[in-house]
């Protein structure tokens, strides 16, 4: 894109003038050295944010989204509730204690085979309620991939596999950059790398509400990690020993004019610390009132914090922003009926609130959010939980997504058949990156650029030219409008 080759010489100089700073304060040095650079390309136009919702742990696929046809019905009430196992997983299919799975109705725009039959989790309703007014969507099967695979390839020697497969760390790592654990760039920081410089404020142009996260990790981007409501400041700077007036001293303190090169550097860090928390809590206090309340839950509170920072977007100059935000929990070897449950419903209330509120901005069709996880688990039964496994079913939100559907081949439902490696372990059919694909496009990666972020992109297309390979690997996953 234009203007990044300038981008990336601005970002080099101010990190070599930063790293005198030393070790210690170089991630904190170049964080903040972002907040002063100037945007070296003009903005688009209009304004679009990427939310990835992750589900740490592996969240269950079988329990999430159902196949109630009597074939897949079948399969899966074998699988999940075998004797003498004490307990059954699979989810009751008529009313018990007032709750069943929830049928759902879609457009079969991709050409779902005939005859099956789709249904939600009990506790996801306002997902439910989503879907049907065409504001969500499921993407089936989805899983780390090199390159497209049948069962009969996954059992040969030397085929090119997705490193350490059912392992959390590297699992979860590959979703989030296309590498196991110890990668150190993640896809939503490299597209933040070709945007950063649209944003008045190219700090804030990846945000994460849970943490440290490779997912946001830029070759030049850096995230900006904000807990709670309002960005947290310099320790005592607001408030010291509970003195009035203490708090401007030290400011100034903080700020004075020095001699020393070290301390000068240290002026501008902490300079630039204090314009940014400024800056993005000023932000934050433009939010309106939100006419659907979020959920005091954890999601909720990290949902509704991306919600009044899209809100005022406009104040920190903000055109792209990719923003991560997570659950956790989802390793459920046990309790899984009782805890999955639970967490499904945190779940639906507070993407049905985000939803509301980005809609109440006017804004919906300008920002998506999706789910991602370590992996799927496995269909049978160990108890009274379920195992690590591979693909899984998840959700795309949003005004700009193909709603009230489902993309990608649906699998069968079942043990022993060309769909699972094992115990029911999904073989994926849609490959992560032609989710991160059809994100990027939406968002404004070249196609060009998009087979240069999506590594194994290439693998899923076809053709001459970069827009043939990348219009033939994302034809089956087209969700976004």
């Amino acid at each position: 894109m234009k203007g990044i080759n300038a981008s990336r010489r601005a970002f080099l100089r101010t990190a070599s003038a930063l790293s005198t700073v030393g070790t210690a304060g170089a991630g904190i040095a170049l964080n903040l050295a972002a907040v002063g650079s100037a945007a070296a390309q003009s903005a688009p136009a209009d304004y679009k944010a990427i939310v990835c919702l992750f589900l740490f742990g592996g969240c269950d696929y079988a329990n999430t989204v159902l196949s109630y046809d009597e074939p897949s019905w079948s399969g899966y009430v074998a699988a999940r509730n075998v004797q003498p196992d004490p307990i059954a997983l699979a989810l009751p299919s008529a009313p018990v204690a007032g709750r069943t799975i929830l049928p759902v109705t879609h457009l079969n725009a991709n050409g779902l085979n005939a005859g099956r039959q789709f249904a939600l989790h009990p506790n996801l309703g306002p997902l439910k309620t989503l879907f049907d007014n065409q504001q969500a969507a499921v993407i089936g099967n989805v899983g780390p991939l090199i390159q497209p695979t049948t069962k009969a390839q996954y059992n040969t020697r030397n085929y090119p596999l997705p490193p350490k497969l059912f392992s959390h760390n590297d699992q979860q790592s590959t979703w989030m950059a296309f590498a196991p654990e110890g990668a150190s760039t993640g896809w939503g920081g490299r597209l933040g790398d070709l945007f950063m410089a649209s944003n008045q404020y190219p700090v804030f142009t990846g945000i994460s509400t849970s943490g440290n996260t490779v997912f946001l990790a830029g070759r030049e981007s850096v995230q900006y990690q904000i807990g709670g409501s309002t960005a947290a400041g310099i320790n005592g700077l607001n408030n010291v020993y509970n003195v009035g007036g203490a708090n401007v001293a030290l400011n100034a303190l903080l700020q004075e004019t020095r001699q020393n090169l070290f301390e000068r550097e240290q002026v501008k860090v902490s300079t630039r610390s204090i314009a940014a928390r400024d800056a993005i809590n000023n932000a934050i206090g433009i939010a309106p009132a939100f006419t659907t309340p979020f959920p005091g839950t954890g999601i909720g509170n990290q949902l509704q914090t991306v919600a009044r920072i899209i809100a005022g977007r406009d104040f920190i100059g903000a055109r792209r922003q990719v923003f991560f935000v997570s659950m956790g929990g989802f390793d459920h070897h046990d309790g899984l009926n009782a805890g999955h449950g639970a967490l499904m419903t945190q779940l639906g209330a507070a993407v049905a609130a985000f939803q509301a509120a980005t809609t109440q901005l006017g804004i919906a069709d300008k920002v998506t959010l999706f789910t991602g996880s370590d992996f799927g688990r496995t269909l049978t039964s160990n108890g009274d939980g379920s195992d690590h496994g591979w693909g899984s079913h998840h959700f795309v939100v949003g005004g700009a997504v193909r709603g009230g559907d489902f993309y990608g081949r649906f699998p069968l439902i079942g043990v022993g058949n060309s769909d699972e490696v094992g115990q029911g372990r999904l073989l994926p059919d849609v490959a992560v990156d032609q989710v991160a694909g059809t994100l990027g496009r939406w968002f404004g990666v070249s196609d060009t650029d998009l087979l240069t972020l999506m590594p194994n992109l290439k693998n899923f297309g076809s053709g001459t030219s970069a827009t043939q390979q990348v219009d033939s690997a994302l034809a089956r996953v087209a969700f976004m409008a």
